[in-house]
């Protein structure tokens, strides 16, 4: 049996999707989809997933935060938060401090491993070496992380 004269193989800017080339939900999740392959091609051999750099870079930036205002930040859920930080404890990169002051808050610090850690990987996440490439110009790149922060909430 041959293949359908009526099916010949289409590239994919070549596809059709209508109103849902629109629609920033499907926009913003075929984005994190393609952000997703590059940090597993970049870091698939670690024991790290994504999302974690950026909650070990805000604890490196904030000593001491509240793990729920750094979940409510990052938009996280509360169990996921704490399942994640119970990890990076046992792996000696965050320690966890419960105030005297108020025993239903936990308190968040990087360890010297944690700091180390955010170190050595800033430039795999934030630098030049950063693993999510992009096609955009410069000034595209930046216009969008603009758009992005104010539709997350992330500027006034």
């Amino acid at each position: 049996m041959g293949q359908d004269p009526r099916l010949t193989p289409q590239a994919i800017e070549d596809v059709d999707l209508g109103d849902l080339g629109q629609s920033l939900g499907f926009l913003l999740r075929v984005a994190q989809v393609r952000v997703y392959d590059q940090f597993y091609d970049r870091f698939g051999d670690e024991d790290l997933r994504p999302g974690e750099f950026s909650m070990l870079w805000v604890m490196h930036r904030n000593p001491g935060i509240k793990q729920g205002m750094l979940a409510q930040a990052l938009r996280i859920k509360p169990a996921h938060m704490t399942k994640t930080v119970r990890r990076f404890e046992d792996n000696g990169l965050v320690e966890r401090q419960i105030p005297d002051s108020d025993r239903r808050s936990v308190l968040l610090r990087l360890t010297d491993k944690g700091e180390a850690f955010v170190a050595r990987n800033r430039p795999n996440f934030l630098g030049e070496n950063a693993y999510n490439t992009h096609d955009l110009s410069e000034e595209e790149a930046a216009t969008l992380a603009r758009l992005l922060r104010k539709y997350n909430g992330f500027e006034g």
